[in-house]
């Protein structure tokens, strides 16, 4: 019924899929949270859309690299460990 734990054949695929879940989890949130603080920040001060925007897009690109490196650590697990 169980498959064996101690597997690697089971212990590898599970390994990755947790790798990229939670490493994405985070980004994620963050990038939503951001997204939110700009549109907020869009609603005080419209004139300020421009500096607004990219800063914005910038701490996107840096919480996406997070889930990048993810990715990464979870393809190494998958086809080389």
């Amino acid at each position: 019924m169980f498959a064996n734990v101690t597997d690697p054949a089971v212990i590898v695929p599970l390994a990755a899929a947790l790798a990229i879940g939670l490493g994405s989890l985070g980004p994620a949130l963050g990038i939503g949270m951001a997204v939110r603080a700009a549109m907020e920040a869009l609603g005080r001060n419209p004139e300020a859309e421009g500096a607004i925007r990219i800063t914005m897009i910038i701490g996107a690109a840096l919480a996406e690299a997070v889930a990048i490196y993810a990715f990464v650590v979870a393809i190494v697990i998958a086809f080389v460990l």
